[in-house]
């Protein structure tokens, strides 16, 4: 198995689907923008979250081979500023989120329609018109897009972090997983491969397994 060569291939195509999300979402150099609408948002998510999966088993690739230790717990720094919360930059997420699974509540009866052709004087003549946003809030959307193209350009830190990351969760005493990868399809995965992603999430998917079954024996 080449490794190398997938590794290099892979990552090749995952930077022009970074390329085609940073078209979509219209960014000028680091530049951030307020808000997208609603069909270019959708558009770019649809894209966002299956590379966000590929580069997440693209670092578990990356890491085959490597050894790290543990650094020692450091005091935070004096004087240091924290910027507000989801202002600053975004860490890329070394994990799949779990999936929940909720109790399915009991569908409310169906109770019948009324309707009235007479004006009355209890009804206002004049009610608020709904507005329908077009656009939505991209703020979040940008920063996940600057940490994943972040990622993908350090290959070799973010598989370093991760080894880090699985080191302190085996240290527990009872982790809620120990696996970057969660369990059934990855995120963004369709059942029928469409588009170029599709297919790049399925090959990285198939080989972060093979590279995490090696790490672990």
């Amino acid at each position: 198995m080449d490794w190398n060569g997938a590794l290099k291939d892979h990552r090749a195509a995952l930077i022009g689907i970074v390329d085609e999300i940073f078209a979509l979402l219209g960014l000028v150099l680091d530049g951030t923008i307020k808000r997208l609408p609603k069909l270019l948002y959708h558009s770019a998510e649809r894209l966002l979250l299956p590379a966000e999966a590929a580069v997440r088993r693209l670092i578990v690739i990356a890491s085959r081979g490597m050894k790290v230790e543990l650094l020692a717990p450091r005091p935070m720094p004096k004087d240091l500023l924290i910027v507000a919360k989801g202002t600053g930059p975004k860490p890329f997420q070394l994990f799949d989120t779990r999936k929940t699974f909720h109790e399915s509540e009991p569908k409310p009866k169906i109770l019948p329609r009324i309707h009235s052709f007479n004006l009355s004087p209890l009804v206002p003549q004049f009610q608020p018109i709904k507005t329908v946003e077009t656009s939505l809030d991209a703020t979040q959307l940008c920063r996940r897009y600057h940490a994943l193209k972040s990622a993908l350009e350090n290959l070799p830190n973010q598989a370093k972090r991760f080894l880090r990351w699985r080191l302190r969760r085996l240290a527990k005493q009872a982790p809620k997983f120990t696996s970057p990868m969660r369990p059934g399809p990855p995120p963004g995965s369709r059942k029928r491969p469409r588009d170029s992603i599709d297919f790049i999430l399925k090959e990285c998917h198939d080989l972060a397994f093979m590279a995490l079954y090696e790490n672990t024996s």
